[in-house]
């Protein structure tokens, strides 16, 4: 039997509704406490530059409050490394970030900025953050991470869930060849990005992955269903998938 794959939420989209309207409601710690109640292992947070979704405040009262890790994804820059060494998250997850970009379009190139990721990865990791980096299934970019000494990777999944048929199942292989050249490795690989229902089975059961992160279509369920029969359905597929 393969290991218990973790699930972590991103709730971002709930501080998306919330920053709608100005006010605080419907307030992200909320949404947090009940993923944590509904069985997610973690909660994801990206703090953006533009401050879209996520603020700092709700970085401050998520560490201070949650009782499971809280995993904030943020852009390799000078202002998200002071808040992460401030704030100590369990992890980091450093992602790439356009200000144009509607969400993260794509894994980030470790391999073409290596010179300046290392410096962020070596200041996280001293600071006793688990660092990972988002980057696409290829081993140019898996050996980049090596070098990094980067203990955790998330494979970006957007291209896998937006194709069909031969295609899907050729990036299926990408993924679960890169998962175990992860693993090979010494490095723990995590997935993400357009997870739903209807795809992450597949992706759940690739026996090195060790957590999915999954947030935009949870959050959109949840209006339909609520946070608890969202998340429940999702733990049920991801444990199916292992058992």
């Amino acid at each position: 039997m393969t290991a218990p794959l973790r699930l972590g939420v991103n709730i971002d989209h709930v501080a998306t509704i919330r920053n709608a309207r100005g006010g605080p409601h419907p307030d992200p710690v909320r949404a947090a406490f009940a993923a944590a109640a509904a069985g997610a292992d973690g909660i994801t947070a990206h703090l953006r530059e533009d401050r879209r979704h996520i603020t700092d405040e709700d970085i401050a009262r998520l560490k201070d409050r949650l009782e499971i890790p809280l995993n904030l994804e943020m852009a390799a820059t000078e202002e998200m490394l002071g808040i992460a060494l401030r704030h100590r998250p369990h992890a980091a997850c450093i992602v790439p970030e356009k200000r144009e970009e509607r969400t993260t379009e794509g894994g980030l190139d470790a391999a073409g900025q290596f010179d300046h990721l290392a410096p962020f990865v070596a200041k996280l990791a001293e600071a006793g953050i688990r660092v990972s980096l988002f980057i696409e299934p290829e081993a140019k970019q898996i050996d980049a991470a090596i070098r990094l000494k980067a203990p955790v990777i998330e494979f970006h999944t957007g291209r896998y869930a937006h194709l069909s048929g031969e295609a899907r199942a050729t990036e299926l292989r990408r993924l679960a060849d890169a998962a175990a050249l992860a693993w090979k490795n010494g490095i723990e690989p995590h997935a993400g990005h357009g997870l739903t229902y209807d795809n992450v089975v597949p992706v759940a059961a690739i026996p090195q992955v060790a957590e999915l992160n999954i947030g935009h279509f949870l959050i959109g369920e949840a209006i339909f269903t609520g946070i608890d029969p969202s998340i429940r359905r999702m733990r049920a597929l991801m444990d199916e998938a292992r058992g």
